[in-house]
């Protein structure tokens, strides 16, 4: 029998090879993206044409709590239950600490724990009996840093969530982990200087910054094993180790 995916966040970098991998695996996918049209209907005419049938796009802004009342109708309407939950949209703010105001920090907070939050709450009697909620965190929840001081204690926030949801999803036996990548090679990764992908790189063991296929396999591991359930699982290269 067809499974089906829901992946916020879906049609760039990460969610992007999650969703291509969770397709190739036989799922169908509900993607959902935020503002970019051009490049949401570009993947989506894409996978539309080697999965027909099997890929809906759904446009969905995780800083828009109307936003949730769109994906649950959607989900409803076209009668369909959810095997699979991954929360991959993210957001940022790299203002210095001095300069942080409370209406950016609240930005993020709403598209990184807020949304996901209740979404989940509103969507969970469409989520199947022993489904699973997989979230992408952060490395920058575990590593301390200077780049955003939101986006760390977001993430942070992630990691905790996830623990404590697990109690509360036991009743339909929902498992609910966490992937922590560290630095992937996505577009937004890809336009740094390289002078500062050196000075990551440096950091890693493995010497490069990780590929988003690759990823993928962390992802279908707490998917595809039953007894993964509150689970943070790192894939970083070895950061700091070097």
């Amino acid at each position: 029998m067809n499974k089906t995916a829901l992946v916020i966040g879906a049609t760039k970098g990460i969610g992007k090879s999650l969703t291509e991998r969770l397709l190739c695996e036989g799922y169908s996918v509900i993607m959902t993206y935020a503002t970019d049209n051009e490049t949401a209907d570009s993947v989506f005419s894409s996978l539309s044409l080697r999965f027909p049938d099997h890929v809906f796009l759904l446009q969905a802004d995780s800083s828009d709590w109307s936003s949730i009342d769109r994906i649950v109708s959607f989900v409803d309407e076209h009668h369909m239950m959810l095997d699979v939950m991954v929360f991959n949209a993210g957001s940022t703010d790299r203002s210095p600490f001095l300069s942080i105001n409370p209406e950016s920090w609240m930005q993020v907070f709403m598209v990184n724990v807020h949304f996901p939050t209740f979404l989940l709450q509103k969507i969970y009697p469409y989520i199947s009996h022993g489904g699973n909620v997989v979230f992408t965190g952060s490395l920058m929840a575990i590593q301390p840093h200077s780049l955003s001081l939101a986006y760390g204690v977001t993430k942070a926030a992630v990691h905790a969530l996830v623990k404590n949801l697990v109690k509360f999803l036991m009743e339909k036996q929902v498992r609910v982990n966490a992937v922590a990548p560290g630095f992937v090679d996505t577009e937004w990764q890809k336009n740094k200087p390289d002078e500062i992908r050196h000075n990551i790189t440096r950091k890693v063991a493995a010497g490069r910054f990780c590929d988003p296929e690759e990823l993928t396999d962390v992802y279908m591991l707490l998917i595809n094993n039953h007894y993964m359930n509150g689970e943070i699982v790192v894939c970083d290269g070895g950061y700091s180790y070097q």
